[in-house]
């Protein structure tokens, strides 16, 4: 199990945001995964409340799609503003 699950009650989806009302989910993923990252750049890899960002992107993504954003943040070719 990953190391956010310590528990079957840790599993958890991700919560209604108003900004994201329809079904489609893809912007709440990829705006979930910007704010976990900008969250890390203000506060520091530290900062726990982070990581309710990771969880929800985590929730959300396809992990192909979180596989290459993270492949482009390495190789600095990522299009999004973190």
């Amino acid at each position: 199990m990953p190391d956010m699950i310590k528990s079957p009650a840790d599993l958890k989806t991700a919560p209604f945001d108003a900004r994201f009302p329809n079904q489609n989910q893809t912007r709440h993923c990829y705006q979930s995964y910007l704010d976990f990252y900008r969250c890390q750049k203000v506060r520091g890899e530290s900062y726990e409340p982070c990581n309710y960002f990771k969880r929800v992107y985590k929730s959300l993504c396809p992990n192909e799609w979180v596989d290459k954003w993270d492949t482009q943040r390495a190789e600095g070719t990522f299009p999004g503003r973190i």
